[in-house]
């Protein structure tokens, strides 16, 4: 017989397995000193598997619930149910009841009871699972008590919690149910407190929410509560909301619903002596867990009790610093658009690449940027690219600036530390300037793998990490840095000045549109021909719309027309296959490894466009620009001074046709250095699988490449250590990373500062001028993408591997991006009006409607 029943006084938070997330927690803050905890004990476990056993139907409904889709609303509502009511009708067996009410004597057979579900994957570090089960209060009696356990037994299969643990991937068989039986606490206000400010995530800043009698009236919603933020002992922002009802216990046993005076609703629930007092208590619970805490409390004659604390699992972590100063980050994936999380292997591989020292934080790299902001010598530069750039981060960082005593006092001294993207001399507008460097880079990769065959184990790693100091030399060559900085700052040029001659928005987008040398938007404009070569065949058209694995290239052969047809989209992938969303983790599949990420995009350009397409759409754009530059320069010379105006415009014209395509390359090449890396790496790590050392190919993608290096050394590996990481990995995917974050946790939001927009219209960055209206695609996964021609793409962001689909589409809105991501170079090469960084676009814009892109002002219009 297990153990079915533990007091309190005997749970630590090594027992998650046997009372649950809630029960562990509750043991542990009955050991903290000052805190005081409502007795109570914990049914274990044990006793929800004795009940299983007495249920072997609902091994079969596990099954099918295991296999059920998250979305199938219907279905698990039924089977659940289904479960619940199978468990509910169980009898308690003798022995199970007698411990349950041996311990209810223990705290009194007539004692109120709160009876609280208890399941072994709520309240962990990486997902709270919080609401997901059952909550009874006021339980008076045995017979009562032991109904109510099992009513929080079923409650693990819940609708919401079996959708819960179907969309993160939890195991219905793994998760196990304890049940909490504690004294019942007859309050004046309750509430929560958390440690951090659940808004901003700012770690010193704590809120405390209150309200009247129990606290079940807030949780629920029912009413407005109390906010009180506090930091450093002092109350700093204080709402009295209208709490208008309560819920309180009813004596023979359960709540209701209750009105609250009229003369005491907009009375505070809390003094501010007790906000404070109560915050003190909350930070000696968040120092003893090491972490910011979720805490429910309860004041009873003025002294608190504390019903549960859970970590805060939304919280976005903190870059570990060794000193205790205040520091400002800006987000790298922002500025990459790859804002999801990157495993070790990807981590320790572009921090590698990178001259710059980067923090890493929730799986994501940031740039400390602290001394630049602090120095006035530096800060106005800083200022001006970051809003240039992303005006949000702009904004941001303007915020922390006008902070009384956040950032350093710096003395200037001389110049600092120069500012990333701020200009270097002009070059001359040279064109074998930009294929001189291209070829080199693509000389160089030839070489490197051509070398690379030959080297395996500790030769290979040490092979790669000297390769990796060549790879820097390249993409930070000061001639590639020139040309990079010439396009954008002509760019910039251009769009100031004919602003100011000629009131000319955004002139140089269509000025640069169908330039030399762009590699992402040759991308796109080569799987048009791909389409050529296969839309002659409907057989293999027929077959490709049918593709379910990585094979059906070796299919393709046998098709009459799949020689071709396989021989152009190997052709395709030799020159683009090492792309990928995420490109700049190495981890990530690439399109190489997962051909049938490319089928919705060639199938779209199959059905939707002519052949020649790729070749009339550059010539198109290439003429477009060219009728832009005589009318531009036209009106120049009518001008006073117009001859020297348009002589300037000319040569500024020339310099970003140039320059302006190279800006898409070193990327470009750095990815195509990194999966040759990856195919060698991945072939080693095939070696330590057949070894034993490694239990599958991938799990080195959460070894850094350093501890990589070691591990083929020693041919041991920490087994913990890459289950711990993935566990992590997990958790971060959940994290939505912030653009500029501080040392205390904060996630400081930018806005723009824009007037005169139509109402209701959502506003960003304009990164391709022109207007267009349509219907918009809010595609999150390209690999899903259907479009149809006229269809305006409205994703969360866009780095390279995304261009292909821009051939497609008539505009462009993303929630990430600046004036030169990769997206907005495309968006302008294309000529397709488009708008960045607009907060929540694809929570706002539903798929279907139409709206309109001012890609010119910078907002979007819903129509529809």
């Amino acid at each position: 017989m297990g153990n079915f029943v533990l007091g309190f006084q005997e749970i630590d938070q090594t027992q998650v397995a046997v009372v649950g997330g809630k029960g562990a927690h509750l043991g542990e803050l009955s050991r903290i000193d000052g805190i005081h905890v409502p007795a109570g004990f914990c049914v274990t476990t044990d006793a929800f598997r004795r009940i299983l056993q007495d249920a072997p139907s609902i091994d079969d409904r596990l099954d099918r619930l295991s296999r059920l889709n998250p979305d199938d609303r219907e279905a698990i509502r039924t089977l659940s149910a289904e479960v619940r009511e199978t468990l509910e009708g169980i009898v308690i067996p003798d022995d199970l009841a007698a411990a349950i009410t041996g311990a209810l004597a223990g705290l009194g057979e007539a004692t109120a009871c709160a009876v609280r579900s208890s399941a072994t994957a709520e309240d962990l570090p990486g997902a709270s699972f919080a609401g997901q089960q059952d909550t009874y209060l006021n339980v008076i009696g045995s017979a009562a008590v032991l109904q109510h356990v099992s009513r929080c037994w079923a409650s693990l299969f819940t609708e919401r919690a079996v959708t819960y643990r179907l969309r993160n991937g939890f195991d219905h068989r793994k998760v196990l149910m304890a049940v909490v039986v504690q004294q019942m606490v007859f309050p004046q206000a309750a509430g929560v407190l958390f440690t951090a400010d659940p808004v901003t995530s700012n770690r010193k800043v704590a809120s405390v929410e209150a309200s009247f009698g129990l606290g079940e009236a807030l949780v629920s919603g029912l009413v407005n509560a109390d906010i009180y933020k506090v930091r450093d002992g002092d109350i700093v922002a204080k709402t009295v909301g209208a709490k208008q009802r309560a819920i309180l216990a009813v004596p023979g046993g359960g709540t209701q619903e209750q009105l609250i005076e009229a003369a005491q609703q907009e009375q505070p629930a809390l003094t501010d002596e007790q906000v404070v007092r109560l915050v003190q208590l909350g930070r000696r619970i968040e120092a003893y867990f090491g972490r910011p805490q979720d805490i429910e409390w309860c004041l009873v004659d003025d002294g608190f009790q504390v019903v549960q604390s859970r970590p805060i699992t939304t919280l976005f972590p903190i870059p570990e610093t060794g000193d205790q100063a205040n520091h400002v980050y800006i987000s790298v994936g922002h500025q990459q658009m790859m804002t999801n999380p990157m495993k070790p292997l990807g981590l320790s591989l572009w921090q590698l690449t990178t001259p710059r020292p980067m923090a890493e934080a929730g799986g994501r790299l940031f740039v400390d940027v602290t001394q630049q902001l602090a120095s006035p010598t530096t800060r106005a530069g800083l200022l001006d690219v970051a809003g240039k750039s992303d005006p949000l981060i702009g904004d941001a960082l303007q915020t922390v600036v006008e902070r009384d005593g956040f950032l350093p006092s710096v003395e200037d001294d001389g110049p600092g530390e120069p500012v990333v993207g701020v200009a270097p001399a002009t070059i001359e507008t040279d064109p074998a300037i930009v294929t001189e460097l291209i070829e080199h880079s693509e000389a160089s990769i030839a070489t490197l793998k051509r070398d690379i065959r030959t080297k395996s184990g500790s030769e290979l790693l040490d092979f790669i990490l000297a390769d990796i100091q060549e790879l820097r030399r390249i993409l930070f060559d000061p001639r590639s840095h020139q040309v990079i900085m010439a396009g954008m700052q002509t760019t910039w040029w251009l769009n100031e000045k004919l602003q100011e001659w000629l009131g000319e928005k955004n002139a140089a987008d269509t000025l640069s549109q169908s330039v030399p040398h762009n590699v992402t938007s040759e991308m796109g404009l080569a799987l048009l021909d791909v389409a050529d070569v296969i839309r002659p065949h409907p057989e293999v058209v027929a077959f490709l719309q049918e593709v379910a694995d990585e094979g059906f290239l070796d299919e393709l052969p046998k098709l009459a027309g799949g020689q071709e047809a396989r021989d152009a989209i190997r052709a395709y992938l030799d020159r683009y296959g090492m792309r990928c969303v995420g490109e700049i983790d190495v981890t990530r599949p690439r399109w190489s490894e997962r051909p049938t990420t490319l089928l919705p995009m060639l199938l779209s350009n199959i059905k939707n466009f002519e052949p020649g397409a790729g070749e009339r759409r550059f010539e198109q754009g290439r003429q477009e620009a060219q009728q832009k530059e005589h009318e531009v320069l036209e009106r120049l010379r009518a001008l006073p001074d117009g001859e020297d105006k348009a002589e300037e415009t000319k040569r500024m014209i020339d310099r970003v046709r140039t320059f302006i395509g190279y800006r898409e390359y070193p990327k470009y090449g750095m990815v195509s250095r990194y999966f040759v890396y990856k195919q060698a790496l991945l072939d080693e790590a095939e070696r330590l699988v057949r070894a034993g050392v490694l239990r599958e190919q991938e799990d080195i993608f959460f070894l850094r490449l350093q501890e990589l290096q070691e591990v083929v050394r020693t041919n041991q590996v920490d087994d913990e250590l890459i289950r711990g990481r993935k566990e992590a990995f997990r958790s971060y995917e959940a994290l939505t990373p912030p653009r500029v974050l501080t040392s205390d946790g904060e996630g400081v939001a930018g806005a723009y500062r824009r007037d005169n927009l139509p109402p209701g219209a959502l506003v960003g960055l304009p990164v391709s001028a022109g207007t267009i209206e349509g219907r918009a695609r809010v595609i999150l996964d390209m690999a899903e993408a259907d479009l149809e021609p006229g269809d305006i793409l409205v994703t969360a962001h866009t780095d390279p591997s995304w261009s292909p689909l821009f051939v497609a589409i008539t505009g462009l809105v993303t929630e990430v991006g600046g004036l030169m991501t990769h997206g907005a170079v495309i968006a302008r090469e294309y000529g397709l009006p488009a708008v960045v960084g607009v907060e929540h676009a694809t929570r706002l814009i539903q798929d279907g409607q139409r709206i309109r892109v001012n890609g010119t002002d910078g907002y979007i219009e819903i129509l529809d």
